[in-house]
């Protein structure tokens, strides 16, 4: 799994030094959540977790088991709506940004 790991460093390379990217990856989670695309939501989360913070430190701020972490976040995961609140409130300070959802009239 070679090509794999590449793009792990790659994407974690390109998230250290660009805040704009850290960004990005977050909204394009949050966006799938909002359109009810469990999986990517999942998925996308997981990957900013994996370029960021880490799960180990990520368990560490939320108080959840670095495992859990990981298996809520894996392609089966079914994380509570608790969890997701903590994540959510975890990784915006983190990151230092408000997430946001906006309901709007699509006229």
């Amino acid at each position: 799994m070679p090509v794999r790991r590449t793009f792990r460093k790659a994407v974690r390379a390109r998230a250290v030094r660009d805040p704009a990217f850290r960004s990005s990856l977050l909204a394009s989670g949050f966006d799938a959540l909002l359109a009810g695309d469990l999986a990517a939501f999942r998925s996308g989360l997981r990957t900013y977790v994996n370029a960021t913070l880490g799960f180990a430190r990520l368990a560490d701020r939320t108080g959840i088991p670095e495992k859990s972490l990981m298996r809520m976040l894996g392609p089966a995961g079914n994380p509570r709506a608790e969890h997701l609140a903590t994540l959510i409130g975890t990784i915006s300070e983190h990151e230092g940004v408000e997430i946001t959802a906006r309901i709007t009239d699509p006229e």
